[in-house]
């Protein structure tokens, strides 16, 4: 049985006749999910038309005074304001009032509101994550709907199975919008398969999704995202539920295409019931500790109390996380940088050396080593270097006494770039074993990054 949702303040209302007795359900009395109610759809009849055709059966029958429904004025206000019908001409409307009027909608009122006007006009963007919610939330509508999402070509496995699965679950036909063919063989031949880790993800984004997308809307007149202001609350933290894109343009030309967020409100835990509640179909990808999802490459599992975006371009500011899809977001927001959350150090151990630059560069470029060692490349901001602190000062103890020293070398900052040139580092942290007798240096591959799995790197080449 499908399940519609409605304000969770509704008040009885007939909904079934049978027979010639009279079933009154009350709205209340229906499963809860946070603060929004869902109940049975019969026949694929949004909620609207439900009560429609149950209101015109009551009246059908003459012995039968159909029950009105007595509001409250509290109540009235939580009633959903009647859309106006699809029109295939244009829509004259003020994107500032419509902001206003629509804030406090719950998000199914927010997507009849949006579909109703804009028809086949209209797509919502699917990313392949939990903005699932979207699709489940225009299935409850009733109203027909339309799904794109951006194929860059790399994406993880269960991504793709999770389409596939998505398209079954709704019976639908997800529309794939792909990168340039040319522009993506000319940077892999230019800069290789990952340049993005030493000069930025904006170039590869720029290619295999903004310009993609950019071309998908410019035939549409509207679309409709799973964007929320728990997100990224420094630069999404006043996103409205609608908007004007500040991005992109549509079909109508520039500062026409109209931008819908109904899941702006929610948060984070908020989704999380929804889709758990109403059995919605999930990325495996979650299971497995990651919550914001994007490319296999720039994508990766975050740590308990880390924020969901940490786990997207990780090796990178919290200010530029925003892809480019998203830049309308940034205006007047104040540069952040995540150094400022954390004021001490990591790795304080006796058995510890600390390197200096001189003293790191030296080491890489070194024809022979009298010693083995091994060098932690971090910075102490960095939730995955805080999470190994007691592992790699455990390590230290470990090998003391040993032909293997241990030693830490701040990589951030003045320091980040020389260590991206010239020590292969990619990610924080980065754990280089410096053998003896050698000019070369073996990078960590795991991020497993327990005392014991470090502790059998190191052996294995002892």
């Amino acid at each position: 049985m499908e399940a519609v949702s409605w304000p969770a303040a509704s008040c009885s209302v007939p909904l079934v006749s049978s027979g010639s007795g009279l079933k009154q359900t009350s709205l209340q009395s229906t499963f809860k999910s946070s603060s929004r109610v869902w109940l049975p759809r019969q026949g694929g009849l949004s909620m609207r038309a439900y009560c429609a055709v149950a209101s015109a059966e009551v009246a059908a029958e003459p012995e039968q005074v159909p029950l009105k429904p007595i509001l409250t004025p509290a109540q009235q206000a939580l009633q959903p304001a009647k859309p106006p019908p699809a029109e295939s001409g244009e829509i004259e409307l003020d994107p500032e009032k419509l902001a206003e009027e629509m804030n406090t909608c719950s998000p199914l009122e927010i997507m009849d509101r949006a579909l109703g006007m804009y028809g086949n006009d209209i797509a919502i963007a699917f990313g392949g994550a939990e903005d699932v919610a979207l699709i489940e939330i225009a299935h409850q509508s009733a109203r027909p709907y339309r799904v794109f999402t951006l194929d860059t070509g790399r994406m993880n496995p269960e991504t793709y199975r999770f389409f596939t699965e998505v398209e079954r679950h709704y019976n639908i036909q997800i529309e794939y919008v792909f990168p340039d063919a040319g522009e993506v063989e000319k940077l892999t031949k230019d800069k290789g398969m990952f340049s993005f880790y030493q000069d930025g993800h904006e170039e590869c984004c720029n290619i295999r999704r903004i310009r993609p997308l950019s071309k998908k809307l410019q035939g549409l007149r509207s679309w409709i995202t799973g964007q929320r202001r728990d997100q990224l609350p420094v630069s999404r933290g006043k996103l409205p539920v609608v908007q004007i894109d500040p991005s992109f343009d549509g079909r109508d030309g520039p500062e026409t295409l109209l931008k819908w967020n109904p899941l702006a409100s929610m948060s984070h835990n908020e989704i999380w019931r929804f889709l758990t509640n109403m059995n919605v179909p999930i990325n495996e990808l979650h299971t497995k500790g990651f919550a914001s999802i994007g490319c296999e490459p720039c994508t990766r599992s975050i740590l308990p109390w880390q924020h969901e975006r940490e786990g997207r371009w990780w090796w990178e500011e919290t200010n530029s996380k925003e892809l480019g899809i998203n830049k309308g977001n940034m205006n007047n927001v104040r540069p952040y940088r995540r150094q400022q959350e954390f004021g001490g150090d990591l790795y304080n151990n006796p058995s510890i050396i600390k390197f200096s630059r001189e003293e790191m560069r030296a080491l890489g470029k070194t024809t022979s080593r009298e010693k083995s060692g091994v060098v932690c490349l971090y910075a102490p901001w960095c939730p995955h270097c805080q999470a190994m602190d007691a592992a790699y000062k455990e390590l230290a103890t470990r090998l003391e006494g040993t032909p293997v020293y241990i030693a830490k070398f701040r990589a951030d900052g003045v320091n980040k770039m020389m260590c991206q040139q010239e020590l292969m580092m990619t990610t924080f942290p980065t754990i280089l074993f410096f053998p003896k007798n050698s000019t070369k240096f073996i990078k960590y591959p795991s991020e497993r990054r327990d005392i014991n799995s470090l502790h059998s790197f190191v052996m294995s080449f002892m």
